[in-house]
């Protein structure tokens, strides 16, 4: 006879995987044959409301945190699971369709139509299941509760430091990189070029030390997020990343840059000279910044 399979489904938006999020998806520690970690194709907020909040986390580093955590990533239609009955919900989607034997959430999960579905409700329906539950509590930083959209309000005003501390990494996004006009290698700071989807939360527009990750190597940088004012026509936002002690060919590579804190906003200069200088500052400032507070180990600070 053979012995039921064992898998535990993580329930949740995921949106961001700070914190808070890691908390549910290692808070249950046994050993399971699968992990499934349930999100939705597209954010709960596009059906509900219309809108959809920015990403805080590409594709491709979801995937590898999911992947580090022991779980396998499951997308479901958001606008065709709405509609079920909680107790739809937990029988043919959970149980029928993927097997359930233990589930884990947050203290503020909602499920089924209406959000009629809370904890409460799910504890109840696991209980005649059999299916063992795990909820946790919240996660504070800095006396509040943390959250996508806190974090997301943080990397609009430029609070890089607080928005990391809740995502529990640096905030990242790894675009592939594209052709530019070369006007840092004019200025002798040759930069790579990446371009925000519609989707993906910008951070303000500024100054930032960064570190860059090239073939698994961190390397201090300096990223500027916005439209470049001192370039006329330039309209589109973008980050500009110059990657201290890196010269190479990374177009078409899709290259991890990782922000750590705001150096200054984005400013308009009258001359690309007084550009070129004030890149020099950056630089150091960079440098000064990884040096401090941060520890990267086999970083290029030249």
């Amino acid at each position: 006879m053979f012995e039921k399979r064992r898998v535990l489904v993580a329930l949740g938006t995921f949106d961001g995987l700070h914190l808070g999020h890691k908390k549910v998806l290692l808070s249950d520690t046994t050993e399971y044959d699968e992990k499934i970690a349930l999100m939705f194709a597209e954010h709960p907020q596009k059906t509900l409301s219309g809108e959809v909040p920015g990403e805080l986390i590409t594709q491709t580093k979801r995937n590898d945190l999911l992947n580090e955590w022991g779980y396998t990533p499951v997308f479901l239609d958001f606008a065709e699971i709405s509609k079920l009955s909680p107790e739809e919900f937990v029988d043919k989607i959970l149980v029928e369709k993927f097997n359930a034997t233990a589930l884990c959430c947050g203290f503020n999960y909602r499920f089924g139509e209406g959000a009629k579905g809370d904890v409460g409700i799910l504890k109840m329906l696991c209980a005649e299941r059999e299916i063992k539950l795990t909820v946790c509590e919240e996660v504070d930083i800095d006396g509040a509760p943390i959250s996508s959209t806190r974090i997301r309000d943080c990397l609009k005003k430029g609070d890089i430091r607080t928005a990391n501390k809740m995502l529990g990494r640096y905030f990242s996004y790894d675009f592939e990189v594209v052709h530019g006009d070369a006007r840092g290698r004019i200025l002798g700071s040759p930069t790579i070029n990446q371009f925000f989807p519609e989707d993906f939360t910008v951070a303000q527009y500024g100054v930032y030390a960064s570190y860059t990750v090239i073939d698994g190597k961190p390397y201090v940088s300096v990223t500027n997020i916005g439209v470049r004012p001192t370039v006329s026509g330039v309209s589109e936002k973008r980050s500009e990343t110059n990657i201290i002690g890196f010269n190479g060919d990374l177009y078409g590579q899709r290259v991890e840059v990782s922000l750590l804190k705001k150096i200054r906003n984005e400013m308009k200069f009258n001359s690309f000279d007084e550009l070129s200088n004030q890149i020099a500052i950056d630089r150091n400032k960079a440098v000064e910044i990884a040096k401090k507070e941060f520890c990267f180990n086999g970083c290029e600070l030249e």
